[in-house]
Order: structure tokens, then C-alpha cells, then sequence
């Protein structure tokens, strides 16, 4: 005879008297002595309660041990990836672009110099002028930097009694011998048009500027990765030959934050050493090691001083690694099991490789990654380097492994042209031939026969990240919803708590839950 039914409230208390939850735990599911290595397909995220909205998701997250993001997202420093545009508009929506190192060394320092020059930031050492100095000494500095606004001390110098400004409005239709004190703008409440504005102490005295341009810049792309000078953050890969020492120098003297030591096996005497000598000769330049997906190689670099991991072989669109050396790991086993590992001592990790959608992302911060590096998925897009041009009727761009043949015998040795002359320049005595980062990423350089551990291809035209960017970070912030998480944080901590619960997927589930059953369609990601 069936017992009394339960009432709802009843029935909500009677469930939490249960022994066994839905689903899996998270390492329960990547127990590769019963499942295998998993890739992201292989599961699903079982839903939570919700109980606010998407746009309450916060994604911030720290992608190194001194460096938070407001977004996860980062892009590949493959050459059919990130450039400079690249660099610069994926930083000022959150993330961070990381520079390719197949090119000359003067090349990828004018590329960082102009990802720190798209904003000036607070600028701490402006040129001042006293009120005695004349539109000469003004129309002087504009041709020569190339500035148009000067702040004015009593007695011109930074930390003075700030006194007013001149910009070249001020001094358009001014005799050249005129005093500046006779033309500048003494009412300093706000900044004019295209001008800077000053920040001062307590006692009025001048501390730094700000550029108004970079005050729309904030009020425009408020999610903007920034260091503490207000500038964007610039990220660039080098590999672990001696040469690439002095590739580095240039490019930490270009103002560089992070540096990537890019190879495909990250676990060598050749990266433990690089590491090394970075932290002695730059200790405040964070550094990304790998790539690894063990944690017997996590160990090694983290003991070397590494402040992030980069986990992830074979697991690239255009990556034939693990077909070719039969070496490699599934990618979402991969990095549940150096995430595991490497955050017992407050190293953050980087999903590279294997990220084809929104779901692919939240399944790799819910195993434990801080970011995830996308090549594939942002390729193609406007600010991708390369030309469009069309292959079957589609309008494409190429996009290669760095593994590939291509890759390595090209080497390219100029920016692309998205570097303009000046900036080049000012790196151009470091301009010399350079060995090609495809081949010593892959240990490949001193062999007779090149190996090739990636393919070339073509990928459909995206359209700008400006839209693609903002229909992942939403995309994400939805995800967390459904499972009912209302950070990256949240969703860690519920992962390794057993709260957040997964299960795994058969292939008949995989083919149920995508598109099915029609004869034909058309799938239109976001407007």
C-alpha cells in the first residue's frame, strides 16, 4: 500500500536527508581509472537554483598570482592570432591578447609598446612648464613629442603649485614670444577637448596627468584590463633559447607584464632555467610556464617560481601533437588534475586549447582554470592578422597551427603592418634575423627533418571581437546562472565541495543534445 504523498515543503526537506546526490562529484568524474581522459564533450553540468540575474555574474578572475582580469578570456600568441589590434581590443574588453614571438624581436616590442600606448594612463613624469615659458617652448614640445596639453607650475617643475594648463587651442593664433602665463587656461575644474587632467595633492600641488581620451576610454569599456599605472595590460610568448633573453629585455623595456615561455612541452631543464633567470633579472614580471598536463610537471615549474600554468597538448583545433607523438591528454582531464594540484600552492592555471564554444569555457573554470586561451575561436575575426579571402564561397582568413610546416618555415620578420614606422623603429637597432618560434617551440630547430605537430587551414569570417567578446562574457554569466553560481569563485568552490554536480555524457547523448532532427537549419550564435 503506497505511503501518504508528501507536500512540497515536505518533499524539499525529505531530499536532504538523502545519501546520494544527482550526478558526480567533480572527482568522481575525472577518476581516469574508471571513465578515462575526458574531453569537454564527455559531461555536463547538472542545474542549481536561481535565484538572481545573469548580469549579477561576476567573471573576474586572477589569470596569475599578481594580475586579475574581469573576464577569462585570453587569445593564443599563435601568428594567425594576436597582434597588436588583437592584443589592444581584447584588453579592453577583460582580457588579455598574448603576443605571437614569430617575428623579429624589434617587431613584438613595437607591438607590446603600442598595447601600453593605447592608453597613457596616469602619466608620472609630464613635461611641466613654469608661467615665463613661451608658445615657442610649447610649439617646441608639440613637434617634437607630439603633445598637446601642458600643465603649468610656479616654478615648472612636478610637485609644484599647479597653476594652469596650455594646450594648442590656448596657443593656435599666439605669438611665439608670448608668455605662457598670458595664454593658459587657470580654470582647472575639468579637462578641455582632447586634453589632459591634472591630478594633484592636497595642497594643490601637481602629482600626474590623465588624458581625457582614456577617461572615454573608461566610460566605454569598463571592463578593461589595466595595471596600476591605468594602463593595458600586454602579455607576449618567447621561448627558452639565450637568444630569447635578449628578445625578452626589449620587450620588458616596451613595457611587457607578462611573459608566456611558449612550448609544447613545458616540463624541461630549458624552461625550469628560463624561469629562474626571468625572476632574478625582472622579479615584478609575471610569468606563464608550460605547457603541462600532469601534475608531475606542474611540480617542477611551480618549484621553479612559475606565477601561472599552461596546461593543454594535442588539444588545439589545428593540433596533431597527440596523433604524431602519441603524447598528450584529454583536455578536461588534463586540467581538473593540474588545477587540482597547482592551487594547493596559489597558482592559477590557463585551459589552452580544446575551447570551441561558451559551454567549453564554464567546463574549463569549473575544473579548476582561471582563463582559457582561444586560437580557433578567434580566429577569423577583424582583428585576427591576415586578409580575408574566399574559399568555397565563404569569406575566411587563414589560420595554422604553430606546428605546422607553414608556421615553421615562415618565421615572419616584420609586424604585419599593423605597427606604425615610429613606433617600429624606436626598436629597430634589435631588428636582426631571429630564429623561428614555430620550430623552437616544437624542439624542432637542429632537426634535419621538421616534424610537423599542426595543420593550416581557413576559418569563416566572425566579424569584429567587439561582438563576439561581449556574446561569450554574456554567454558565460548565463551558464553560471543555470548551475546557479554567481561567480567563477562560486563555482569553484561549489565544484570542490561536491555542491556543483556533473554527469557524464554517452555519444547518443551528445548527438540528443545538439541539433537534430531537422532537414535543414541555420545557427546564429548572437545578433
Amino acid at each position: 500500500m503506497a505511503g501518504a504523498l508528501l507536500s512540497p515543503l515536505e518533499a524539499v526537506a525529505h531530499l536532504a536527508t538523502y545519501e546520494r546526490l544527482d550526478g558526480l562529484s567533480a572527482k568522481d568524474l575525472m577518476d581516469s581509472r574508471v571513465h578515462g581522459g575526458l574531453t569537454y564533450n564527455d559531461f555536463l553540468m547538472l542545474p542549481g537554483k536561481i535565484d538572481f540575474p545573469a548580469s549579477d555574474v561576476i567573471t573576474e578572475t586572477r589569470i596569475t598570482r599578481n594580475v586579475i582580469l574581469k573576464t577569462p578570456f585570453m587569445s593564443s600568441p599563435m601568428d594567425t592570432v594576436t597582434e597588436t589590434n588583437m592584443a589592444i581590443s581584447l584588453a579592453l574588453l577583460g582580457g588579455i591578447g598574448v603576443i605571437h614571438h614569430n617575428q623579429s624581436p624589434a617587431s613584438q616590442a613595437a607591438m607590446v609598446q603600442a598595447v601600453k600606448r593605447h592608453e597613457n594612463g596616469f602619466i608620472a613624469d609630464p613635461i611641466v612648464f613654469s608661467p615665463n615659458h613661451t608658445v615657442a617652448d610649447m610649439l617646441d614640445i608639440k613637434a617634437r613629442l607630439g603633445f598637446c596639453g601642458i600643465p603649468i607650475t610656479k616654478t615648472g617643475s612636478l610637485g609644484a603649485k599647479l597653476v594652469g594648463i596650455v594646450t594648442s587651442r590656448d596657443v593656435q593664433f599666439e605669438s611665439p614670444e608670448a608668455p605662457l602665463h598670458n595664454v593658459m587656461t587657470t580654470s582647472l575644474v575639468t579637462a578641455p577637448q582632447g586634453g589632459k587632467l591634472p591630478i594633484v595633492d592636497e595642497q594643490g600641488r601637481l602629482t600626474s596627468l590623465l588624458a581625457r581620451s582614456d577617461l572615454l576610454k573608461n566610460q566605454n569599456y569598463p571592463l578593461a584590463s589595466k595595471d596600476h599605472s591605468k594602463q593595458l595590460y600586454a602579455a607576449a610568448a618567447v621561448g627558452t633559447r639565450p637568444s630569447d633573453k635578449d628578445r625578452l629585455r626589449l620587450l620588458v623595456e616596451a613595457g611587457l607584464d607578462i611573459v608566456i615561455l611558449d612550448s609544447s612541452q613545458g616540463n624541461s631543464v630549458f624552461q625550469i632555467d628560463m624561469i629562474k633567470w626571468i625572476k632574478q633579472t625582472f622579479p615584478k614580471l609575471e610569468v606563464i610556464a608550460g605547457n603541462v598536463v600532469t601534475r608531475e610537471q606542474a611540480a617542477n615549474l611551480i618549484a621553479a617560481g612559475t606565477d601561472a600554468l599552461r596546461v593543454g597538448m594535442g588539444s588545439g583545433s589545428i593540433c596533431i601533437t597527440q596523433e604524431v607523438m602519441a603524447a598528450g591528454r584529454p583536455q578536461a582531464t588534463a586540467v581538473f588534475a593540474v588545477a587540482e594540484f597547482a592551487s594547493k600552492f596559489g597558482v592559477p592555471v590557463i585551459a589552452d586549447g580544446g575551447i570551441g564554444n561558451v559551454g567549453h569555457i564554464v567546463k574549463a573554470l569549473a575544473l579548476g582554470a582561471s582563463g582559457v586561451m582561444m586560437g580557433g575561436l578567434l580566429a577569423g575575426t577583424t582583428e585576427a592578422p591576415g586578409e580575408y579571402f574566399y574559399h568555397d564561397g565563404k569569406r575566411v582568413k587563414s589560420y595554422r597551427g604553430m606546428g605546422s610546416l607553414e608556421a615553421m618555415e615562415e618565421g615572419k620578420s616584420n609586424a604585419s603592418g599593423q605597427v606604425n614606422g615610429s613606433t617600429k623603429q624606436a626598436f629597430q637597432s634589435s631588428n636582426e634575423p631571429h630564429e623561428n618560434a614555430a620550430t623552437t617551440r616544437y624542439f624542432s630547430e637542429s632537426s634535419a627533418v621538421k616534424v610537423a605537430q599542426g595543420v593550416s587551414g581557413d576559418v569563416q569570417d566572425k566579424g569584429s571581437i567587439e561582438a563576439f567578446i561581449q556574446y561569450l562574457y554574456v554567454g558565460v554569466q548565463h551558464s553560471l546562472q543555470d548551475i546557479g553560481m554567481r561567480s567563477i569563485t562560486d563555482l569553484q568552490e561549489g565544484v570542490m565541495k561536491g555542491r556543483v554536480r556533473f554527469e557524464m555524457r554517452t555519444a547518443s547523448a551528445q548527438v540528443e543534445g545538439g541539433v537534430h532532427g531537422l532537414h535543414s537549419y541555420t545557427k546564429r550564435l548572437y545578433a
